[in-house]
């Protein structure tokens, strides 16, 4: 009798198959990058060791506009004229305006003496009323009554149009807001203007302002700054005394730095130019136990151990974009956040959000305040 072999050599092959199976390797896991919020703990001495470049502007400007429609009649200044403030500047042909204002006048004369007349028939009724009841109805005095009142809201309507007429020939005289220079003008005279277009353009540069940017990782220095001292390229050799007026609070998306608005007054012997450009050094507060060196991180970076009662922060190894957990030594809150005199070094990165979350060791991407991964 022939026997089939092949059913026996397919039952020899299953252990073999499970084997080779077996053999093979489990895939491992792949460790999830979490994504954080950090910066680079900036050097204090940053702020005090480098100037920052600056334009200068003058700390009022504006472009000046007509309220009203109508051709320019009088456009007595011209680029560089020195004004001083209420000072004519342009006029729009006020014809229109004076007709307007002569007809809301005669309109609340004709009010005035219709109300003045109801004024007096109301009263008349009343006194009929008064000495005989029969003699004059509920019904008429109630409608006297209510011509009265009538006209009297008419008055006050009427006087209000002639508050308005005479705004509006008011505002075909366009003057000086503040004592200034003309540094532009956009029209020619018996041009025809439309209200709220650009007329010309005046600056006060009694004061002068310059805007320097400042990187994010040194901006909380700022409140540190004892002095400013502002050089310009044009006035070699001379220093001019400067304060802080203004420290912008939203970094720039592109550059990562942050607005501070210098200003400072008009030196007599020199005249100080909206456009110059310059740079500005920043002298630091000199306090009592090197409080001027000391670092300053986000309060939000810092966690606490309840048990230990200590505080921490998340160090970022560049390297190996790993998290370790490290001891720190603060002083006090600022208002810029937070002063730490121990534990942490310049240029060293922590996680500055969601460091409740973190875990030793844990793989992190470095990620800025707008979200897009460095």
């Amino acid at each position: 009798m022939k026997i089939n072999a092949r059913p026996f050599s397919f039952i020899l092959l299953i252990p073999l198959i499970f084997t080779l199976f077996s053999c093979r390797e489990s895939p491992k896991e792949e460790e999830v990058v979490r994504a954080v919020k950090a910066i680079q703990v900036a050097d204090p001495s940053l702020i005090r060791s480098r100037p920052f470049p600056g334009v200068i502007r003058a700390e009022n400007r504006v472009n000046l506009s007509f309220r009203v429609d109508g051709p320019l009649i009088e456009f007595p200044v011209d680029v560089g004229d020195i004004v001083k403030k209420k000072e004519a500047l342009a006029r729009i042909d006020p014809k229109d305006f004076e007709v307007a204002l002569r007809n809301a006048q005669a309109n609340l004369e004709k009010a005035k003496a219709s109300s003045a007349f109801a004024e007096r028939d109301y009263a008349r009724a009343l006194r009929i009323q008064k000495a005989d009841p029969g003699a004059i109805s509920e019904s008429l005095v109630d409608r006297k009554r209510q011509d009265r009142n009538r006209l009297r809201a008419e008055v006050n309507s009427l006087e209000a149009e002639l508050e308005a007429a005479s705004d509006q020939l008011e505002y075909t005289n366009l003057r000086a807001p503040f004592d200034g220079i003309v540094v532009a003008t956009y029209f020619d005279n018996f041009e025809y203007v439309r209200a709220k277009q650009s007329v010309l353009r005046m600056l006060d540069i009694s004061r002068v302002e310059m805007v320097v940017d400042i990187p994010e990782h040194i901006i909380s220095y700022i409140p540190t700054v004892k002095q400013v001292i502002v050089r310009l390229d044009v006035i070699p050799g001379r220093e001019f005394s400067a304060d802080i007026k203004e420290i912008g609070t939203e970094a720039s998306i592109t550059t990562r730095t942050y607005p501070v608005t210098l200003v400072m007054n008009q030196p007599e012997d020199v005249q100080i130019f909206a456009g110059m450009s310059g740079e500005a050094k920043f002298i630091g507060k000199a306090k009592p136990g090197g409080i001027i060196d000391a670092l300053t991180i986000p309060i939000s970076s810092v966690f606490s151990d309840k048990e230990a009662q200590k505080s921490f922060v998340w160090i970022i190894d560049e390297d190996i974009h790993r998290v370790s957990r490290r001891e720190v030594t603060v002083e006090k809150v600022s208002p810029t956040g937070l002063r730490v005199v121990e534990g942490l070094s310049p240029g060293e990165w922590i996680a500055i959000a969601g460091v409740h979350y973190l875990r030793e060791g844990q793989l992190v991407e470095i990620t800025d305040f707008t979200g897009v991964t460095e």
